[in-house]
Order: structure tokens, then C-alpha cells, then sequence
């Protein structure tokens, strides 16, 4: 059987035909990127039974991309351009850190890869352009912009897409203090962190680009489904 994937979803207030009502939505490029890479992709919104009993039902985990991290979680005060989702936050601590004690296959991307920092004791930069001095990382609104990004020789991510990357980027936050037993693994040109790998686990890598949006190249999904199947 192919491996189950479960991968986080977005929560937002949204309209469609006559209806305004909250919901939880993921975009088809992650379910796509999934099932194109062999996995059948399950979506895990926010609810109210365990993250470990949803955890054990999986193969891997992808952590999706979406709103700001309460920074309190990190000691700090909000940033007048933070956007808190105070149960996605809940939901996604507990089932990363579920998935991490049963030693799960997980890609973390975007927000992801703050939510793996911060669990570890890591910190952020609420709004990166305030700490580098330009926009580069989030571009036009509603829009990803390339980034270049340098890969550490060696690591799990340059094995699998070479030393340097042309990536699809789109982030206001990003990682300043890294948490202990994360490695930073690749930077863009400016130094910002964009990616990252947990030194004491099989399969846990975090990247701050959004590897979904290249329907061309679904490296990363597929090294993650075949870890999953490896799990399963």
C-alpha cells in the first residue's frame, strides 16, 4: 500500500458562492506534489483528538506553509505584521513533536520550518525585512518570487538537489536563533536561513521555500514518501 502522508492545512476565514464561514483549506499543490510522488495525501486540520493517536496512524508528515507562530512561544511580543492562528499553533506543536518522538519521516516547509525552530528552543524574526534591510524574500503579494539558495556539501538536501538551488520564495519570517539539535544546512545570498535539518533523526528537514509550488520537480515529496515507505 502507498504511504499515508498527512500534511497540515491553513485555517482562514474564507467566502465562496454565498457562504463566509471559517475553514481549514490546503491548496492543491501539496495534495498534487504528494500523490504525484507516490503517497496518498490525508489533510490534518485542527481537532479535538490526540496528535499522537493521529501520528500513529501515519507514514510521514509535511508541516505546510501559512500564518505567523504566536511569538510568545518564543518570549517575544507580537510585530505589528505578525497574524496569529492560536489553534493551528496548538495542533501543528503537538503533532510535529509526535511525529519527531516516533521518529517520523517529516518535510516542514515555510511555516513549517519555524514551527520545527521554535519547538526545538529556537527564535524568528517576526518580519524579516526589519532585520536584512530589504524585500527580497517576500516579493509581490499573492505571488514567489526565485531565490537562490546554497546547500551545506553533504547534507541530506544537497545529496538530494546539488549545492545551490534556484527556489520559489515566498516569507516574511524566518529563522534568527537556531534551536538546539537543528543544523542549518542552506542560505540564501544575504545569509538568511533557508534551511535546516534535525541532526538526531532519520528524516526531519525544513525548508523556508515552497518546493510545492514546482510541479516539476517533486524531489523533496518523493524522498519523503520513500522514507514513509520505509516507515510503513
Amino acid at each position: 500500500m502507498a504511504p499515508i502522508i498527512g500534511v497540515t492545512t491553513l485555517v482562514d476565514q474564507v467566502k465562496w458562492g454565498v457562504w463566509d464561514r471559517r475553514v481549514a483549506l490546503l491548496t492543491m499543490t501539496y495534495i498534487n506534489a504528494i500523490s504525484r510522488s507516490g503517497g496518498v495525501p490525508v489533510l490534518l486540520p485542527p481537532n479535538e483528538f490526540g496528535a499522537a493517536e493521529v501520528v500513529e496512524r501515519l507514514d510521514g508528515l509535511i508541516l505546510s506553509g501559512g500564518a505567523d507562530i504566536d511569538p510568545a512561544r518564543f518570549g517575544q511580543e507580537p510585530h505589528e505584521k505578525t497574524v496569529i492562528v492560536a489553534d493551528r499553533d496548538a495542533w501543528e506543536f503537538a503533532v510535529l513533536s509526535a511525529a519527531i518522538e516516533r521518529d517520523l519521516p517529516v518535510l516542514a516547509i515555510c511555516r513549517g520550518i519555524q514551527v520545527l525552530n521554535v519547538l526545538a528552543g529556537g527564535t524568528l524574526h517576526q518580519h524579516l525585512p526589519d532585520a536584512i534591510g530589504h524585500t527580497d524574500h517576500l516579493r509581490q503579494a499573492g505571488t514567489f518570487g526565485p531565490m537562490t539558495v546554497k546547500l551545506e556539501r553533504g547534507c541530506r538536501l544537497e545529496r538530494l538537489l546539488g549545492d545551490r538551488v534556484t527556489v520559489p520564495c515566498h516569507h516574511h519570517q524566518a529563522i534568527d536563533e537556531l534551536g538546539p539539535g537543528l543544523r542549518a544546512v542552506g542560505w540564501a545570498d544575504d545569509g538568511v536561513v533557508e534551511a535546516a535539518e534535525l541532526t538526531d533523526r532519520r528524516f526531519v528537514v525544513g525548508v523556508q521555500w515552497h518546493p510545492e509550488q514546482d510541479q516539476d520537480d517533486r524531489t523533496l515529496f518523493e524522498a519523503l514518501v520513500a522514507e514513509a515507505a520505509r516507515t510503513r
